[in-house]
């Protein structure tokens, strides 16, 4: 995979895609992976805002984000959007305020290109953290509990 830059995060390695416009995706990878200084301004851009977030879960996202979408899954990442920091919501919950079901939002959440910019980590299971990047339990899980744990601060 090509990335434009890869950012060391306090769980591991971020890919960074992007074109001179827009952010396009965010990959999660092993630490192992090696760190890779952006190529461009706005890969650049991207991984001080991601730095930014990391010293202070307040940071606003102000970068351009391009994805290609279905109406649905455009719907659950925009309802994702407003989900305050520190604040988590239900797949049920999106699910009703979306007129959808929550096996359909969390498919929506499994499929973000764009992690941690939009906060999948946000929407959880009615009684339990729910899954991660289509996983429900593992590393990827460890993930989504230090960014909901960061953003308690």
């Amino acid at each position: 995979m090509n990335y434009q830059a890869k950012l060391a995060a306090p769980f591991g390695v971020l890919g960074i895609r992007c074109d001179d416009t827009a952010l396009l995706g965010i990959e999660f990878l092993p630490a192992s992976d090696g760190l890779q200084q952006p190529v461009s301004a706005m890969a650049e851009a991207v991984c001080l805002q991601l730095q930014h977030y990391f010293a202070y879960p307040d940071t606003p996202f102000t970068i351009p984000l391009r994805y290609t979408a279905s109406a649905h899954r455009e719907k659950v990442w925009q309802a994702m959007l407003f989900i305050p920091r520190g604040e988590t919501r239900s797949y049920g919950e999106l699910a009703t305020q979306l007129n959808s079901c929550a096996q359909a939002v969390g498919q929506a959440c499994g499929a973000n290109p764009i992690p941690i910019v939009i906060p999948c980590h946000r929407v959880v299971g009615k009684s339990s953290l729910g899954g991660f990047m289509h996983h429900a339990d593992g590393s990827p899980l460890n993930i989504k509990r230090w960014l909901l744990s960061h953003e308690q601060r």
